[in-house]
């Protein structure tokens, strides 16, 4: 089972930065999970939220603020004692990872416009040296779609919101959309789920997973790959 840094190495250094990511894969983590969306100038940065405030402390829309503004700013919520990360650009990410690190990129959108953050990062993708082994992941049906659409070569899969309508998702949803992967929250999903979803040529992914003992379940059902905060911990409590 694969184990992939939430954010990167997030209980350890500032979520989505530089840091994060390459700290997960020194504490042995298989690869990385991060979440993609346009600036306000059209690059693909990396951030969570749609807003400023609870990472950097500037105010504003990721969508509205250009890179040359983002670039400055620096992401200092995180661990206690952690230094401040910036906020980097998805290009910078992928070259900086190495081939083999395994990649999650989910894509972050809140209206239609920023749905086109999936041509984005399928064209960065299929030019660069990590698309086979990438899998790419969103809530948003639509940024699923246009993926599939302008790059159909590319993996993708769906991620399970808990609070929206199961069978809708799992039966319609699912697919329709999410090909070749399955990414559930932890606590969400069966051992029937996981032979089920086997059987239909995906691979699960869970969210996000801090206990061992969970994560050892979950390797017992034959989960692919386990996303989780604390990577170090995780690879101490399951080994090689």
């Amino acid at each position: 089972m694969r184990i992939l840094g939430h954010r990167g190495a997030s209980s350890d250094a500032p979520e989505n930065t530089l840091v994060a990511f390459q700290l997960a894969l020194a504490q042995g983590a298989d690869g990385v999970e991060l979440d993609a969306r346009l600036c306000g100038s059209g690059e693909v940065v990396v951030f969570h939220d749609a807003r400023l405030e609870r990472l950097t402390g500037a105010r504003g829309r990721v969508a509205d603020t250009p890179w040359s503004a983002l670039a400055r700013l620096e992401v200092r919520a995180g661990p206690a004692g952690a230094s401040p990360g910036r906020i980097p650009l998805l290009s910078e990410v992928l070259e900086a990872l190495p081939r083999t690190a395994f990649v999650n990129v989910e894509l972050k959108s809140e209206d239609w416009a920023g749905t086109a953050v999936a041509d984005a990062t399928g064209a960065l993708l299929e030019s660069g040296r990590h698309q086979d082994h990438v899998v790419v992941s969103s809530f948003d049906s639509r940024c699923l779609l246009r993926l599939a659409l302008a790059h159909p070569r590319l993996k993708r899969g769906l991620l399970l919101d808990p609070d929206r309508p199961r069978l809708v998702q799992r039966h319609v949803a699912l697919p329709l959309l999410g090909r070749d992967a399955v990414h559930p929250a932890a606590g969400q999903l069966t051992e029937a789920d996981v032979r089920r979803w086997h059987a239909g040529g995906r691979e699960v992914a869970v969210w996000t997973v801090d206990d061992p003992d969970v994560a050892r379940e979950l390797r017992a059902w034959g989960v692919d790959s386990c996303i989780t905060n604390r990577p170090g911990a995780l690879r101490a409590a399951l080994g090689a």
